[in-house]
Order: C-alpha cells, then sequence, then structure tokens
C-alpha cells in the first residue's frame, strides 16, 4: 500500500517499477493530493495501469490525540465532511466508488472505525511489525530517523523470523517524502518486489486480500 498527501516524487517510478514487475499496488490519497492539478498525470497513470485507488481523509486531519487516542480531536460531523470531500475529488476523476479506507496518519481508535463502517466503507491499516512506514522520515528527526537500508532489513527480517513470514501482510510506503530525506526508500523498491517474488509471495491489492465486511 502507498499513501501520500503533499508529496509525490516517487509517484512516477513506483509506477513504472509497479508495471514492468506485473504487480497491481493500493494507493491511499487524499482528497488535495487528488485536487492537486501537478499529481493528476500521476493519478490517471495509476488508474490506467489498473491499481487500486482509494481514500485518505481529505485534508489529512489528525483524528486522536497521539498520547490518549481515545480522545478525538473530531466531530462526526467534521469526520464525514472530510471524507466526502476526499470521495467527491475522487469521482470527479472517474475512479470508482471505493470501499477500503485508509485513515491520515494510520492514527485512529474504535469510534472512527464505526463511524467509517457506518458510511458502509472498510478502514485498513498496515500491519505492525516492520518500519516500513517509517519511510518518510529524515535525518533532522533525530532518533526517529530510519534509514532504507535499515526499512529494508526490517521486511527481510520479519519475514524470515515468523512463521507466516509476510502472508496476508500490509505492507505500507510512502507516494513521496520531504525533501529532507536524502535516501528515498522507493528507490529500493524493485529489489524488495523480486526479493518476495522469488519467495512465490503473490503481491495483491487490497480488495484482493481482504473479505469485504
Amino acid at each position: 500500500m502507498f499513501t501520500a498527501h503533499e508529496f509525490a516524487d516517487g509517484g512516477i517510478h513506483i509506477a513504472e517499477t509497479l508495471k514492468s514487475l506485473g504487480v497491481k499496488g493500493s494507493f491511499f490519497f487524499t482528497g488535495e493530493f487528488y485536487e492537486n492539478p501537478a499529481f493528476a498525470p500521476l493519478v490517471a497513470r495509476l488508474q490506467a495501469d489498473g491499481n487500486y485507488l482509494g481514500p485518505h481523509s481529505g485534508r489529512h486531519l489528525l483524528y486522536c490525540d497521539w498520547k490518549k487516542r481515545d480522545s478525538l480531536l473530531v466531530t462526526r460531523p467534521q469526520f464525514e465532511s472530510d471524507l466526502d470531500m476526499n470521495l467527491r475529488a475522487m469521482a470527479r476523476l472517474g475512479i470508482p466508488e471505493p470501499h477500503f479506507f485508509l485513515p491520515p496518519y494510520e492514527w485512529y481508535n474504535d469510534t472512527i472505525v464505526q463511524w467509517t463502517n457506518d458510511l458502509g466503507m472498510q478502514l485498513v491499516n498496515f500491519t505492525p511489525g516492520t518500519r516500513s512506514n517509517a519511510d518518510y522520515t529524515y535525518p533532522e528527526m533525530g532518533k526517529s530517523y530510519v534509514s532504507s537500508d535499515r526499512i529494508y532489513a526490517s521486511i527481510v527480517e520479519y519475514e524470515a523470523g515468523h512463521p507466516g513470514g509476510l502472508d496476508g501482510f500490509l505492507l505500507l510506503l510512502h507516494a513521496g517524502t520531504d525533501t529532507r530525506r536524502p535516501d528515498k526508500f522507493y528507490f529500493q523498491l524493485r529489489k524488495l518486489i523480486r526479493y518476495l517474488q522469488l519467495k512465490d509471495y503473490e503481491l495483491v491489492v487490497v480488495p484482493r486480500l481482504l473479505p469485504r465486511q
């Protein structure tokens, strides 16, 4: 899975890598991303290649307090209005109505899950255990920064160290990152996919992996 809000520098490289290896990905973008004219060619390319396109909130709101997760920072009307903005932006681009929703910051609580279900959608998130979702970090973040080599190693180590490996795993990456990150992990995507394919994994889009509830 790939998410994006304000950065898309790796988008075309990712699209070309996936197509050349016969793999389709799941891309969750915000409404502001879909509305950005600069990103329109990428969205059109991903759609034409048969990738799954889904919502990631309208304006990338933070739903819950970072330290007290059960404390909501949005009301239900705010949540629904923001997600509706995301869905309308997708509809204007001719993207089929999505069923799966990946929340912004990948941070939510059971109330957000219920609100999503009430709208007839299903919330998804990355599977914990690797550092793949840290590919957005950059050195100025200090101890929070995770290099691309360390990210890659964490995926390989998890696959080798768990009985089920990465079977059914939702691996999250970002379609673009801050310019302050010198080593873009998306440049290791080809190596990662080939590694997984040689391990006989089938890489599929979210709707094929998860049953609709």
